[in-house]
């Protein structure tokens, strides 16, 4: 726990937060950086590599297990993996028929590929954070944070591959004519043209920062609850070993419900999104 090796608290904490990060230092050239000011002084273009592998890793792992339960799916008596795959499947699709008014065949496999994804980045917040932490460092690699949900740049990633698929359908649906004057003639609007023309500038600004915001929104959101819940583990771990289990079973139990819900409200928002960019005023 917290006494292995010579860290401090604070390094301690420091150390569980640090990603492993590959980039193009200024004076090291392409390496891994040994800390937070070796990193920032890759700049934008470095790599979080835990991230990228565990993020990758655990969609390979949705990809393989869906798949399976596909290829041995029988109308007779179900299996386990096929009545969890169905039950998950089922869940996903009455909360597309619900909330999307729309016809596409894209937004019910994205829901439920969101949902499957964020739940599994999620789940991994339950894994004790010394240990796979420890097992790196024992083989050589300093920093490995396994919960891609805790890392902005993840949740980034995904809120703005939603963002362009916003983007897209309302072009192809409402077309760009279309697409603008819902933005330019709404929430104000007047019957007169002079008074129009001057709510139109209002109106873009107000619809630009409401159409800018609800990516950021959606990937701090789950960045956030998972950071929080990350960093509340690491500080329980801080603690004399009796208490470590007093509260991080207690806590671990009650996450299960935070790992679940963000799952399922980043799914949600992305439908309705969806579905807004499917209707046309």
């Amino acid at each position: 726990m917290a006494s292995e090796g010579e860290l401090t608290q604070t390094g301690y904490i420091q150390h569980h937060l640090q990603n492993l990060v590959f980039g193009n230092h200024p004076e090291n050239g392409w390496s891994i950086a040994h800390g937070s000011e070796e990193a920032a002084a890759m700049g934008f273009w470095a790599i979080h590599l835990d991230s990228m592998f565990w993020s990758i890793g655990l969609g390979l792992l949705f990809l393989w297990l869906f798949k399976k339960a596909a290829d041995n799916a029988t109308a007779g008596v179900p299996g386990k993996l096929q009545n969890f795959v169905e039950l998950i499947v089922e869940f996903v699709d009455t909360n597309v028929r619900e909330t999307f008014h729309g016809k596409s065949d894209v937004v019910a496999p994205l829901a439920l590929t969101i949902f499957v994804w964020v739940f599994l980045m999620n789940l991994m917040d339950l894994i004790p954070v010394d240990w796979i932490p420890h097992a790196s460092t024992l083989i050589g690699i300093p920093y490995m944070k396994i919960v891609p949900s805790t890392d902005v740049n993840v949740t980034l990633g995904l809120s703005f591959g939603v963002f362009a698929l916003m983007i897209y359908y309302s072009l192809t649906i409402k077309g760009p004519v279309g697409f603008f004057k819902e933005l330019a003639f709404q929430p104000f609007n007047s019957p007169n043209i002079l008074v129009q023309a001057l709510f139109v500038p209002i109106n873009l600004l107000l619809e630009g920062v409401a159409l800018i915001a609800k990516p950021i929104s959606l990937a701090l959101r789950l960045f956030g609850n998972m950071y929080a819940g990350e960093l509340i583990f690491i500080l329980i771990a801080l603690l004399p070993w009796a208490l470590q289990w007093t509260l991080s079973v207690p806590w671990a139990l009650f996450h299960i419900l935070v790992i679940t819900l963000q799952a399922f409200i980043f799914m949600m928002l992305t439908i309705v999104y969806m579905s807004m960019s499917h209707e046309a005023h």
